[in-house]
């Protein structure tokens, strides 16, 4: 079974979160980790960042993908660091 397998059979899933993975998954390294910005997950998929951070908070809580913040030597923030679960 491929590993969009799980992801499939989830029907508490939306399908906003399913599209996302994907674009996640298709954009990780070797170790499941990818770091794109919400933005740029937008405009990539034309969808609204407030949908992006939906889905991204789905699969979060599915178990899917854990979210690790990042920050400049400066403090400021930049982009998350996704892994795939």
């Amino acid at each position: 079974m491929s590993y969009f397998g799980t992801i499939y059979t989830d029907t508490e899933l939306p399908s906003r979160a399913r599209a996302v993975y994907m674009y996640l998954r298709d954009r990780s390294d070797t170790e499941g980790k990818c770091w794109p910005g919400i933005k740029t997950i937008a405009s990539d998929m034309k969808l609204s960042r407030s949908t992006v951070k939906r889905a991204l908070a789905d699969l979060e809580k599915a178990g899917y993908l854990k979210k690790q913040p990042r920050y400049r030597e400066n403090g400021s923030s930049t982009s998350n660091l996704y892994s795939i679960q």
